[in-house]
This record gives structure tokens, C-alpha cells and sequence, in this order.
């Protein structure tokens, strides 16, 4: 690849299309899935400042979830199923990334490379930042099952309990406030959102 090419790959996010394995009332690319990540992320940051008394980058979590999972533009979207199907699997999915990452960083001219280092991946001096986009992008995967249910598919159904189940284990009180709070509105019609 010639050099430069990081933004034109970013372009790249709506074509990969996410829940492969899954029956689809309507498909949802990468493009939009880190989108919503970065806005489930920017509020739990706000959350944390505001509800918990905390002092979150709010932010930054919104960056982060925008480009936590640009390596997919290489890799593709592995189905969770697939990806944590057993260690060997796990870890090599986890090398592949590594080197997607580097791929797509090398597209950067160096003068900027660095900026975007530890936004395509996690870093132990933002460890607590992560967990929050963690939640964020399982929170954007119970949204979907909701959608997909609400609109009659229930090859959701499962992955609905389990990725909500997941969120629950996480511990995170910025998550389950979001549940509680603001999950309901999804399952409401537009026409009841102004109400």
C-alpha cells in the first residue's frame, strides 16, 4: 500500500458488517456499531462525573470507542463465539489484531503516528478508560439484540440474556445505570420518545 492510506481504511469501517452467524432483520456495519460505542462510552463517562462523583475524560472514552475496533477493517468482524471459542483461538485472534493495528498505524505519516497509538488499542496507562468502552461495546451488542427482537427475530434471543448477563458480571454502576435509565427508550416507538 502506498503511504497515507490510515483515513481512506477508516472510510473503509462501513463495509465490514458485523453478526455474521446471525439472521438479520437489518444488517449493522462497523461504522455504526463505533459510533454508538463512543456515544454509550461518552455517557458513561458523564455518568461517572455526574450520578458516581467521579472524574472521567468523558471525552476521551468517546474516542477510544470510535477506533476500538478499527482492526476489523483487516480482520474482519470473528464472531465472539469463534474468537473465544478455546485459549489457542484467543491468543491467535489477539496476534492478528496486533498486526492489523500495526498495518493500518503504518498509513499514518510518523510526525502523527503517535497520536493514534493508543486509540486502536488498550494501553495500561488507560486500563480504566477501557473497561468503560468494554461496556459500552457489549451495551451496543444488547441494543442490537433488542432491535433484532423488537423487530420479531428471536435468533437473538439468546445473545440477548447472555451478552446482558455479561454486562451484569462487569460490575460497572455507570452500565447499569444506563440500563436502567435509558434501555427502556429502545424498546419504544419514535412517536413515544417526544411524550
Amino acid at each position: 500500500m502506498k503511504e497515507n492510506y490510515f483515513y481512506a481504511m477508516l472510510s473503509r469501517m462501513k463495509y465490514i458488517n458485523r453478526w455474521g452467524l446471525m439472521q438479520n432483520t437489518r444488517h449493522e456495519n462497523l461504522c455504526e456499531h463505533s459510533l454508538e460505542v463512543a456515544f454509550i462510552a461518552h455517557a458513561l463517562g458523564i455518568i461517572n462525573n455526574e450520578i458516581y462523583g467521579g472524574n472521567i475524560n468523558a471525552e476521551r472514552l468517546a474516542i477510544l470507542g470510535m477506533y476500538h475496533d478499527v482492526t476489523e477493517i483487516i480482520t474482519g468482524d470473528l464472531p465472539t463465539p469463534v474468537k473465544y471459542y478455546n485459549p489457542v483461538i484467543r491468543n491467535a485472534y489477539k496476534e492478528v489484531e496486533h498486526v492489523a493495528e500495526e498495518q493500518i498505524l503504518s498509513g499514518l505519516s510518523s510526525d502523527i503516528r503517535a497520536h493514534y497509538k493508543g486509540v486502536l488499542s488498550e494501553t495500561e496507562e488507560e486500563e480504566e478508560l477501557w473497561k468503560y468502552v468494554k461496556a459500552a461495546d457489549k451495551m451496543s451488542a444488547y441494543i442490537k439484540c433488542l432491535e433484532e427482537k423488537k423487530s420479531g427475530n428471536m435468533d437473538f434471543a439468546d445473545a440477548e440474556k447472555t451478552i446482558y448477563q455479561a454486562i451484569v458480571d462487569m460490575n460497572i454502576p455507570e452500565a447499569d445505570y444506563f440500563i436502567k435509565e435509558y434501555i427502556p427508550a429502545y424498546m419504544g416507538t419514535l412517536d413515544a420518545s417526544g411524550e
